[in-house]
């Protein structure tokens, strides 16, 4: 359905609120339907009608439908032809039994890989055309041509806002009609900015001029103050040219009398040339004078130098020699300290010697006792072996049992009896001198009285002299 505006009574009405357009920037839309409802603006159009389109604008505008009708729908099981009425949406295809859109019988999804074709006209069908997706191929046809151009171009445009990624033609539409302003916008904003900079740039134009023209005529005033600045200085040269003139006249004057003065002076120069010439010769005399004395005066102070020098060597070997002389007495002191010393310890030591050599002889005469003692003690040892071995042979005849009839003789130096603790004691002492003998010179010397004590057992009587046949034991006994 469509309607009929009065464009020129709209444009009339929206003249009369452009300030209120202004301040918000459009009509608002009840302010649009007041205007559509007060009738101004259509041409004998009834309140039902203007209900219905504001209600195919709502359905076109908020809920996206792109396009509505009555199709025909061949089925895909029974192949018959039903009329539907169909609703075409960005994303789907739904069709319906009757345009109250109560009773839904099916959806077709649209994607990008869904196309649309155009078929043939067969089994008494025009106006046909197909819609291809990836499951199935529906079949649809047109009351007419016209109707299946604008059916086959919104499906392809469903298609299209599907392979885009955009959920709403009339959201991409508003889209770009915001771009389109956006860019009016610009374009308008460029050319107030252009048309500004061309009114800056002949305002600025119109001010160079304005200063061309003062410099211009600052020129000409530079050029009147130059032509008066020559002017008056042509009048000076021409005054400074004239004082000049006399100046000249006046200075040749003076050259003459300067002249007249120059050969005066020169005369006086050379009187005075002759007098400064005196004057360096007695100079130079003078000099050499001075310079005589400079030199005496340098030799006295070589001289007085070389005196002090000498005077302070002088000085300083006399310290050297006390210093040598007093290092001197400090050593004689204590080369005489440790004379003393070594009297002293030469004193200690030849009486520690004296006393050693009477210790040494001391140990000697000891020695020569101790020795003549032990010789006298192995004397003695050797005749108590003696006896020992006469006495053992005396004792193994007594042990032996005297049988009957047996007559033994007796000898004068048989034993008159048997004393066995006396042989025990004998024994004894005789092991202890073989131990004294064997320790050598570190065992004490025995007296005579005591060695013959122990041989004797203590206080028995000293042994006798052995007899000859003792004696001649005695080399058995060494062996």
């Amino acid at each position: 359905m469509s309607l009929e505006l009065n464009l020129g009574e709209l444009e009339e009405l929206l003249a009369q609120e452009a300030q209120a357009a202004q301040t918000t920037g459009g009509l608002s839309v009840w302010q649009f339907l007041e205007l559509f409802n007060s009738g101004r603006c259509l041409r004998g159009v009834g309140r039902d009608t203007l209900s219905m389109a504001i209600h195919e604008v709502y359905q076109e505008l908020i809920q996206d439908v792109l396009k509505q009708g009555y199709l025909w729908k061949r089925g895909h099981l029974r192949r018959n032809w039903t009329e539907r009425w169909f609703q075409l949406q960005p994303s789907c295809l739904c069709y319906f039994g009757s345009e109250e859109c109560k009773e839904k019988r099916g959806t077709i999804p649209l994607d990008a890989q869904c196309c649309v074709e155009v078929l043939p006209d067969r089994e008494g069908k025009r106006c046909m055309f197909c819609v291809k997706t990836a499951s199935r191929t529906y079949e649809m046809s047109a009351s007419d041509t016209r109707q299946r151009q604008e059916w086959t171009a919104a499906i392809q445009t469903a298609i299209r806002l599907q392979a885009e990624g955009k959920a709403s033609l009339h959201k991409d539409l508003k889209q770009k009609r915001r771009e389109q302003r956006e860019q009016r916008e610009r374009r308008r904003v460029a050319k107030e900015e252009e048309l500004l900079r061309l009114q800056q740039l002949q305002e600025e134009k119109e001010r160079k001029l304005q200063e061309l023209e003062l410099l211009q005529e600052a020129q000409r005033q530079a050029e009147r103050l130059l032509q008066e600045e020559e002017e008056r200085r042509r009048s000076q040269h021409r005054e400074l040219q004239q004082a000049l003139e006399s100046q000249l006249r006046e200075a040749e004057q003076a050259r003459a009398s300067m002249q007249a003065e120059m050969e005066l002076k020169k005369e006086e120069a050379a009187r005075q040339r002759q007098r400064i010439k005196e004057l360096e010769e007695m100079q130079e005399r003078l000099q050499e004078a001075l310079q005589l004395e400079v030199k005496a005066r340098q030799d006295e102070e070589a001289v007085r130098l070389a005196q002090t020098r000498l005077l302070e060597e002088e000085e300083e070997k006399l310290k050297q020699l006390l210093q040598l002389k007093e290092e001197q007495e400090r050593y004689i002191e204590r080369a005489q300290q440790e004379k003393q010393e070594l009297q002293q310890e030469m004193a200690l030591q030849s009486r520690s010697l004296q006393q050693a050599q009477q210790q040494l002889e001391e140990v000697r005469l000891n020695r020569q006792r101790a020795d003549e003692d032990v010789e006298a003690a192995r004397r003695k040892l050797r005749q108590a072996s003696t006896n020992v071995k006469h006495w053992n042979v005396q004792m193994n005849r007594l042990m032996h049992p005297i049988e009957p009839g047996d007559k033994r003789p007796t000898t004068s130096s048989s034993f008159t009896g048997f004393q066995p603790p006396l042989l025990a004691r004998r024994d004894s002492s005789l092991k202890r001198l073989t131990r004294w003998g064997s320790q050598g010179n570190n065992t004490p010397s025995l007296s005579t009285s005591e060695q013959q004590k122990s041989l004797n057992g203590g206080d028995e009587a000293p042994i006798s002299a052995s007899t000859p046949q003792e004696d001649k034991l005695d080399p058995e006994l060494e062996n």
